[in-house]
């Protein structure tokens, strides 16, 4: 028990982080909140612990600015201020923006969200970055599918931290949303579409972790990724 508390504490006591800038043919944006829509935890950088609250689509202050450019299968970075400082999966979603919509302000409520990219556990299961790939890292990356079609997106990259996930409510979900143009795309029919919130139950096993005993698997919340 008193291994229990050390490693809840020193969980607790690590920074925590905010995904604020984009990497883009290798090169990270020149400022903050450029193509991404400000987070409410941009001073805080405190962490989602509600599932159901509708700050887990996009965690946003406020509307956004800014749209980046990608082509299909290219490689897109989120860089995590000051790192991913807590273990855990790290995913990604993207949302086409309807034609007429303004990105700037489109909500993406509803069954709009899929998955294309997960980095998440390899056995054998703990809580360092042999398990963890994300963990401790300054950027996550994510390739556009190849077959996804061109247009406008918001592109949602969360880190879901389970050092304090021993019981159900305990996870803390870091995230915010890119707003990028897709070129050279295919005619791809991407699935399967989620909401957030609503993707996710608070008692789901991907948001619950334990110590002792050490997990023999793991499993990341949500649907399957789409590859295209």
């Amino acid at each position: 028990m008193k291994l229990l508390a050390v490693l809840a504490l020193t969980g607790a006591a690590q920074a925590h982080y905010h995904f604020s800038k984009l990497v883009i043919n290798g090169q990270p944006e020149a400022a903050e909140w450029t193509s991404i829509r400000q987070t409410k935890n941009y001073q805080t950088n405190a962490g989602v612990t509600d599932v159901n609250s509708p700050d887990m689509r996009c965690y946003q202050m406020k509307a956004g600015t800014g749209t980046a450019t990608v082509a299909a299968g290219e490689t897109l970075g989120f860089l995590a201020l000051s790192a991913v400082t807590h273990f855990g999966p790290v995913q990604f979603y993207a949302a086409r923006v309807p034609d007429g919509a303004d990105i700037n302000t489109w909500e993406a409520a509803g069954n709009v969200w899929f998955k294309i990219g997960s980095i998440t556990a390899v056995p054998p299961m703990g809580s360092s970055e042999a398990t963890w790939p994300a963990y401790n890292k300054k950027q996550v990356d994510v390739v556009i599918p190849k077959n996804m079609p061109s247009g406008k997106y918001l592109i949602r990259v969360e880190s879901i931290a389970l050092h304090q996930a021993q019981s159900v409510g305990g996870a803390q979900i870091y995230l915010s949303c890119a707003q990028v143009e897709v070129t050279g795309g295919g005619s791809g029919k991407p699935g399967p579409l989620v909401a957030f919130p609503g993707a996710y139950k608070a008692s789901d096993p991907g948001l619950i972790w334990s110590y002792y005993p050490i997990p023999t698997s793991y499993t990341a919340p949500g649907p399957a990724v789409w590859t295209g």
